[in-house]
């Protein structure tokens, strides 16, 4: 069995900065990882990738011929793949013994909850290589602070979850952000726990634009209730507790933490005793790490 994620999400949740630091988490704690970027039109990776999509098709390419624009090029770059999977797998196939796989998606929401062509290759994937993937899907967490763009958020999550039929996590990402993008109407955990949402009806009507729609987004509210699907965990990527919990939630969704208890014990047990002198280089310093994490102080909540 292998083990990864899928990493999706919109444009700027900071999908490609996730890849970059869970690599590095993941490889602090001991596992090998392989990076798949399937983003056609994401040309200034920070990371190291095993497999990149560019080598089969460029979305420059396809802008040219068939002359498409960038969501339709994406589209087509997809069902490129779609019917070229056997390129993917022959790829995949010595990662496969012993690594664990990120795949970097692109920013397009419609390949997640319209568009087959990305759930279709992933099944084949699936089953020819014994995958084992856990879909991670980054929600910026400045939507939060718009009652409206929340509900927007949450209809996007649970619409993917139900398209994909994979193990799914929510994640609001950028949480350190957060303080800086205005004061909440509510507490975070009202927004991690999707609690009663006929609370943000108030806040939305005084919103001269949300005001008329006000029947319809109370039925999408009930709509996200009755299914009870959704919910989020929050991620702070330079945290190195934050990252640690996520791939904990991760780990069981998927089923890695079953494959080997005491491989992953070892692992965690990392994580909670780690030396002072370990490099975790994710998108800060060594000595930024240790002042900040490794102290016996309690962390800051929101």
């Amino acid at each position: 069995m292998v083990f990864g994620q899928v990493v999706i999400g919109p444009p700027g949740s900071g999908k490609t900065t996730y890849c970059n630091g869970m690599s590095q988490f993941l490889s602090l704690i001991g596992r090998k990882v392989a990076i798949v970027n399937l983003d056609p039109a994401n040309d200034a990776l920070p990371y190291e990738c095993a497999v990149n999509i560019d080598e089969l098709i460029k979305l420059e390419d396809v802008m040219v011929d068939p002359a498409l624009g960038p969501n339709g090029g994406l589209m087509y770059c997809m069902e490129y793949l779609e019917k070229n999977i056997d390129w993917l797998e022959s790829k995949l196939k010595p990662l496969v013994k012993d690594h664990y796989i990120l795949f970097d998606f692109p920013g397009q929401v419609e390949l997640f909850f319209v568009h087959d062509s990305s759930k279709k290759f992933l099944m084949k994937l699936i089953k020819s290589l014994d995958l084992r993937l856990t879909v991670v899907q980054l929600i910026d967490c400045h939507l939060c602070t718009n009652p409206g763009n929340y509900v927007s958020a949450l209809l996007l999550s649970l619409s993917t979850m139900i398209h994909m039929e994979l193990p799914h996590v929510n994640v609001l990402s950028k949480i350190d952000l957060i303080g800086s993008y205005g004061k909440l109407d509510f507490n975070l955990d009202f927004y991690t726990d999707v609690q009663d949402l006929s609370y943000l009806q108030h806040h939305l009507n005084q919103d001269p634009r949300s005001a008329k729609y006000r029947k319809l987004t109370s039925e999408l509210c009930s709509v996200i209730e009755d299914y009870g699907l959704v919910n989020f965990t929050t991620l702070d990527i330079q945290d190195k507790e934050s990252v640690n919990d996520l791939v904990k939630i991760i780990d069981k969704t998927n089923g890695y933490i079953f494959s080997g208890i005491d491989a992953s014990v070892v692992e965690y047990s990392k994580i909670a005793i780690g030396k002072r002198d370990v490099s975790l280089t994710i998108v800060f310093t060594v000595a930024a790490v240790q002042e900040k994490y490794m102290t016996d102080e309690e962390p800051k909540t929101q």
